[in-house]
Formats: structure tokens, sequence, C-alpha cells
């Protein structure tokens, strides 16, 4: 078999030592046997939809001597180590057909430890992945129609060997007939069996695969050198039928990238989408291709409610540049072990969003009215439902992953999440601004963009930077003290809702939803009256879903998760709640009796003040920044 790169050959080893003394960390520990100079052979058997089993069989090249073996925990994307362990399941290791005993290490339940015998050069691995048969067991990947294989659960390595440099030759099979969509480039297919071109580890988990029953790929770059393509799985061959006017915005979103960055920081991109149902939803960048999951209604429902989340593939793309090629410091490490630093998530995370939300409006995937009407929910929530502000910052959200690992809370406006997200894309917003109004508008965040992110095409090296050099870059566009401008942005405790004004307009608030709010709640199956009674109530059962900290409904002691029986004397449900709103007014009370586990009591609320929903308004007499923002270049 083929020889890893030369690099790796000073961490061959040749000797039988006993395993690694305890309590030496079992990510970084060196591995004596970790003399695998060939090829890793990963095959995968996806075939088993019934059981919803991944069934992995792996050859290591090894020495005699100590081995420790990764299940990679931190997955980048995720920026946690939410490696799902939990699903591994008969792991056994042979070598020269004998059984050869494992150990779990007691202080890192993710690395397996064992002793390689004399003789055995090479150790045969096979154990399964149960992946989840329903929702409340994780993020169901397998259906009957749809496959979400993502390479880091099927795979283990060698410990103290680069993941850049352990070449991987993978192969997958797949059920009868079925396609598949991904980054890596196909060497055969043999039946249902695809056999992939040999990779570097890194870059074979990071590029997954999205395989189904019904599949059609899209050319969105028809004629260019460097292919960008759209590959699509659903439910049923109905939802994927694409009209050309819905194509032609996500072969927009391509140009308005290229022109945005002024590169393509990669060989090939593919957009991996599924239309499910039943399928988990997700959305995960790569840096040659994104995961991207949805309801069925994509295409369907153009007009309806899947328009609200047109933004997620903007999103993801914007990440082959931000977060990929250009990726923090702190996030690049040597294998899939080692925790990760998220402190630039603002950056990472935050101006992504910034991005997802211009080129969504620039490519024509949203309307700019209903970019700027979604930008007013974003702004909203900074300045009337974020008061955990006053005691946490922004900057100490981007350890959210790892503290919350995505996991819910009771009280989010009061607790906060990963604010780094939206507070970051209004920080960004607040820098574009800046620099459009100290050059008189000659200079902007797209110069940043093309001069901090861009490179050579085809060229998907990882390039990591730090806090100094987004601001060298930043002064590069204009001179002026950007340390201060971000870090009194990330560390204060207030939101940064300077940027909306810089750009000519505020925020305000009517008592009708606009077009986009209509179909976040459509989508949502909710009835949101967040500025107003300061809660929000599932429409199916009307029990609510979340409660603004010290809001109206909050000061009368309804929590999440109550229920609510009655509305003015009347079974609750939202159109019922919002007319009492509506009708107080005038002086009338709202009365509603609410569940709460086994308690049963009526709760008054004073409120007053009508239904409220957010709005932007032009500021008069000053530039209206945020059209050139989200104006097509």
């Amino acid at each position: 078999m083929p020889r890893l790169a030369a690099a790796a050959l000073p961490l061959l080893i040749a000797s039988a030592l006993a395993p690694v003394p305890f309590p030496t960390a079992a990510q970084t520990a060196p591995s004596t046997a970790a003399a695998a100079a060939d090829v890793m052979r990963l095959d995968v058997d996806a075939s088993d939809l019934s059981r919803r089993v991944l069934h992995a069989r792996q050859r290591i090249s090894v020495r005699a001597g100590a081995l420790t073996l990764l299940y990679p925990q931190w997955i980048q994307g995720n920026h946690s180590p939410t490696g799902p362990i939990e699903k591994l399941a008969g792991l056994r290791i042979r070598g020269n057909g004998q059984a050869i005993a494992w150990q779990r290490d007691p202080l890192d339940v993710y690395a397996f430890k064992l002793v390689v015998p004399e003789g055995v050069n090479e150790l045969e691995l096979s154990f399964d992945v149960l992946t989840p048969t329903a929702g409340n067991q994780g993020r169901v990947v397998m259906t009957p129609d749809v496959l979400n294989l993502q390479w880091n659960q099927v795979a283990l390595y060698p410990a103290g060997v680069p993941a850049r440099t352990i070449e991987v030759a993978p192969s997958l099979t797949l059920p009868a007939g079925w396609q598949a969509g991904t980054a890596l480039e196909l060497e055969a297919r043999d039946g249902d069996r695809l056999r992939y071109r040999t990779v570097p580890l890194h870059t074979l988990l990071d590029s997954p695969v999205f395989a189904g029953r019904h599949f059609k790929q899209f050319d969105l770059a028809p004629g260019a050198k460097i292919p960008v393509r759209l590959n699509v799985v659903a439910d049923a061959a109905k939802y994927l039928e694409a009209k050309p006017e819905q194509l032609k915005p996500h072969r927009e979103l391509v140009v308005q990238a290229g022109r945005l960055f002024g590169s393509q920081p990669y060989d090939r991109y593919d957009f991996l989408l599924s239309l499910s149902g039943q399928l988990s939803g997700i959305g995960l960048e790569h840096h040659r291709s994104s995961e991207n999951g949805v309801d069925t209604d994509y295409f369907t429902g153009w007009d309806g409610g899947s328009a609200t989340g047109r933004d997620l593939l903007a999103h993801e793309f914007v990440h082959a540049w931000n977060g990929k090629s250009r990726r923090p410091a702190g996030l690049v490490v040597d294998n899939f072990n080692q925790p990760l630093n998220d402190e630039l998530l603002w950056v990472y995370e935050g101006q992504t969003q910034y991005w997802g939300y211009v080129l969504a409006a620039r490519s024509g995937l949203w309307k700019q009215e209903f970019a700027r009407d979604a930008l007013a929910q974003v702004v909203a929530r900074y300045a009337h439902d974020r008061p955990g502000l006053a005691w946490r910052s922004l900057q100490d959200t981007t350890y959210d992953p790892v503290i919350a690992q995505r996991r819910p809370k009771p009280y989010g406006s009061y607790q906060l999440s990963e604010d780094y997200y939206s507070g970051g894309q209004l920080v960004w917003l607040a820098v574009d601004a800046k620099l459009r109004e100290l050059s008189g508008d000659k200079r902007s965040l797209d110069d940043f963009a093309r001069a901090f992110f861009g490179g050579e095409d085809g060229d998907y090296r990882v390039r990591p930077y730090a806090f100094e050099d987004v601001v060298a870059a930043l002064n590069g566009v204009v001179a002026f003290d950007w340390a201060g401008f971000l870090r009194a942005r990330l560390d204060a405790h207030a939101p940064p809702l300077d940027g909306l004004a810089a750009s000519g307009w505020k925020l305000s608030f009517a008592d009708t939803p606009s077009e986009y709010q209509k179909l976040a709640e459509g989508e949502r199956k909710a009835t949101d009256l967040t500025y107003s009674l300061g809660m929000s109530v599932a429409n199916s059962d009307a029990n609510v879903v979340s409660v603004r900290w010290d809001g109206p409904a909050f000061n009368a002691g309804i929590a999440p998760g109550s229920h609510l029986l009655a509305v003015n004397g009347y079974a609750a449900n939202g159109e019922r709640l919002k007319d009492a709103v509506t009708a107080a007014k005038d002086g009338k009370p709202i009365e509603l009796i609410v569940k709460n586990a086994d308690v049963v009591r009526t709760v008054r609320i004073d409120y007053r003040e009508g239904l409220k929903y957010p709005r932007l308004e032009r500021v008069p007499g000053t530039p209206d920044r945020l059209g050139k923002i989200f104006a097509p270049k």
C-alpha cells in the first residue's frame, strides 16, 4: 500500500514500550505503535436502513508497542466537544486474525488504549454507529430515503500523529440505486459501493456525504473553471423540482460571493441540501462543501415559510472564506481531540452571519425589504430582549458552545446563548457603517473582506489569524482605533446598536407583523408576542415556548413550559391572545388561566401598549448606507 507523507516518519518509533504512563493526555500522547506509514482504509456500509446502523471497517498499519486510538471529539463547525461517542458500539480490534484487547482511557472516554503484539503490522477494526431512530436521541441522519454521513462519526485514528499526515482511502456502500453528493472525488463505483480518492484525514472529515433515493444535482456555475454544484436529496422526487427562477438567485449567490471576496478558496464546492421532514435539519460549514438541511417545501413553498431560511446557504458558503480558508489561530490544531479556542467566533460566525444576510439580499434569495425585516428582528432582540448583557458580554458568549453545547435554556434572554452570531452581526454592521463614514462612503467592509479573506483561486490551505490581524486589515482599509472600537462593543454590557443609526435607519414597532415575521411564525408554528406580552406560545397546544426576562408575562409569574388554558374566559389560542392584547389598549385587563405542572391559577397582566412587531424605518436626512450594503455588486 502507498506510504504516508515523510513528515509523519519521525513519529514512528519502533520500540514496544508499555502503555503511556498515567496521566498523560491521550489526545497528545505519543503512541509507540503509531508506525502507521500506510494508507488507512475506511469502509462504511450505510445500507442498513431499517435499523439505521452504520457499519464501519478500518485497516490501520502499525508497529508493535503501545497505541492509542482516538474517536473525534472536537467538531470544528460545532465549536465544541460533541463527537457522538455514545453512538459507537461493538468495537473489535484484530491483528493477524487474533483479537487484541483494548481499554478505554478513564480520563478521556474518546481514547482507546491497546498494545500491538510483535509481528502485527496491521490492525483490523470493526464497529457500528447506532444512529438515532428518533429525534430525542440526537440528530436523525438516516431515514428510508435520505442519508447524512459525517465521516467523523465512523473513524478512529492513532494519537500522536497530525491528522494532515494520515492518508485515508474511503469507501461508502449505499442502499441499492441511491446517489450521493460530496466534495470528495469519486474514483470508481462498483454497484452501490463508492470508492473515493485517497485524501488526508482532516480533508475526509471535512467532506460529508448527502445521499438519497431521490437526488438531483444542479450546476450553479455553468462554464466556470471551478465547479460549484447544488446537490439535493429529498423525501420524495416531487420536492426536487426547482424552477429556473428559483435556481437563478442560487447562481447569483456564487457570483456575488466571488465579487465580494475576489477569489475562490476551493478547487470545487458542493452545496449539500436535504429537503426532508424526517432527516434532522442542519447548517454546518466545510471548506469545499456545506451541510444544509431544511423542510421539504424549500422549492415547492418558495413564497411561503421556507423563504425565512434562505440565508442558510449564503451563510455556510461564506464559511469557505471565513472560518475555513482564514481560520482563528485557536481553531488550528493537529487533530480532532485537542480543545479548540473559540474566542474569535465573533469574527468566524459573527461576520459570516453579517455576510449571510447581505449576500441573501444581493443575490435575490431575499428581497431587500425582506432582508431589512429580518434584520429588524435582530435589532429588536438586542434592543429589548437581551437583559443578560447586563452580566455577560458578547465576548463571553463565544464560550457557550462548550458551556451549554446547544442544550435548551429556560430563559435565553437572560442566560444568553451563542450571541456572537447575531450580536456579532450587529458589531460588523457598526464596523461597515464606520468604514463608510470615515471614508466618505468610498470604502466599506467589502474592501476588508477582499483584503482579509481573498487569495488564489483553488488554494484551500488554512491561513490562521489573530485579533491583531483583524485590526491590521481594518486599518489597511481606513486608519482608525479599530482595536478600541471592537473591544468597546465586544466587552461592554450593552447591545451594539449604533451601526443601525449610522446606516440611516432606526428601529420602530407596528401593530401588524412584517411579511418576514408572518412567515417565521408560521415556520415555528407559534404566536410571537415577545415585544408586547413578552412571551411566545405554541399554536398547537398553547404551551408557553419562551418568556422574556423581566417582561410583562415574566413579572406576572408565567414561566416557559407553562400551559395556557384560557384567555379572558375562553379556551386559549394564539389569536385570542393577540385579540386580548389589542383590547387591553382600551383598559380591559388580560386575564389568563395558566397551568404550571399541577398548579392552576389565574394571572392578570396589566399591559396596555398593544401588539408590537419590529420594523426598520428610515432616518430622514441621513445617507441610506444599509440600502447600499444590500445592493448587488
